[in-house]
Parts: C-alpha cells; sequence; structure tokens
C-alpha cells in the first residue's frame, strides 16, 4: 500500500486481524486498558476501506503515560508524539509490519466517544455505510498521493453521518456497548 491512499473490498479477515491484535493489547495493557475496540472503516461488515485495522484503546487517564507507553512500545508500537491531536495519543506499527493505527483516548471523552458511535451507526445502517464507501473511493480517486486531502475530502460527509447518527443516538437511547478486547 505504501503511502498512496487506496481504498479496497471489505474483507473478512479484518474482525479475525483485530482479535488477534486485540487479545494481544489486552494482555499487555490489563485494566490499563478500560476497553479495547476496533474502529475505522475495517470495523464495520461491508465497507469498503483502506486496509488499515484501527484500534481504540480506552484509557482513564493519560497520566502516567508510561502506564500504556511501556506496554504498547514493548509490543513493537511506535509512539508518534507529534499527532497535532492532544486528544489522543497515537501509536503506529514498528517498520515492515502491518499497517495499524492505535489511538489512546480518554474513556467518556468526545473523541472516544464519536469513534464508537460513528462505528456503531454505520454498522447500522448499510445505506449510510454505502453512501461513505461512495465518498471515500471518489476521494482516494483523486488524492491517492495525498493523505490530507483525502482525509478533508472526506469531512463534509463524515459530519453529515455524525448528526445522523447523533439523532438515531437520541431516538434509540444508544450507548457504547462492552469492548470488542
Amino acid at each position: 500500500m505504501g503511502d498512496r491512499v487506496v481504498i479496497v473490498d471489505y474483507d473478512p479477515a479484518w474482525p479475525v486481524m483485530f482479535a488477534d491484535l486485540g487479545a494481544g493489547l489486552r494482555r499487555a495493557l490489563g485494566d490499563v486498558a478500560v476497553r479495547i475496540d476496533h474502529i475505522g472503516s475495517t470495523s464495520v461488515p461491508g465497507l469498503a476501506a483502506k486496509p488499515v485495522i484501527d484500534v481504540q484503546i480506552s484509557v482513564g487517564s493519560f497520566d502516567p503515560p508510561a502506564a500504556f507507553t511501556a506496554p504498547l512500545e514493548g509490543l513493537g508500537f511506535v509512539y508518534r508524539d507529534t499527532n497535532p491531536d492532544r486528544t489522543k495519543r497515537y501509536f503506529r506499527e514498528a517498520p515492515g509490519r502491518r499497517r495499524t493505527h492505535i489511538h489512546v483516548r480518554r474513556e467518556g471523552s468526545f473523541s472516544q466517544q464519536f469513534s464508537l458511535l460513528f462505528r456503531d451507526y454505520l454498522r447500522g445502517h448499510p445505506a449510510a455505510a454505502a453512501e461513505y464507501a461512495a465518498v471515500k473511493r471518489r476521494a482516494a480517486a483523486v488524492f491517492a498521493d495525498d493523505r490530507k486531502a483525502y482525509g478533508e475530502a472526506k469531512e463534509t460527509c463524515i459530519w453529515d453521518l455524525i448528526r445522523r447518527a447523533d439523532a438515531w443516538a437520541q431516538d434509540t437511547g444508544w450507548a457504547p456497548g462492552p469492548g470488542d478486547s
């Protein structure tokens, strides 16, 4: 895949890959991880995606950081301390390993809830997932060599979907279920 944005059809192996990864993360992190979830497009059955497993690890606090950085680095993940998003701590795979994104977020924070709500809404609304897939495919066709522009091209759709997801959450009383691992 390299650095190009490539969208592929859904792969039923993605949940299995996450399950293996999640089990290892759970063993390494223990109770430091309040929950571990498969998030992002690979977590939505049938949704076309970049073939990257996204994992959200919810923690009670970012302090002390060694509580989660040491176990993750021990598994070979690389902390990206220059990530500009201050609502998470971000880790990537070690060089030469399969692309993996680890997002450590505070339990109950907006960014933690956003990821879970977005995922659950798309899982329960196949037409919305198909709409999102079409936007991703168009954005990747135009911005295959510019990840930042690719992300920006999806923003309007994402915010529209999250507004619908919020209305759905209000109507149904949605709350995140148990973590995935």
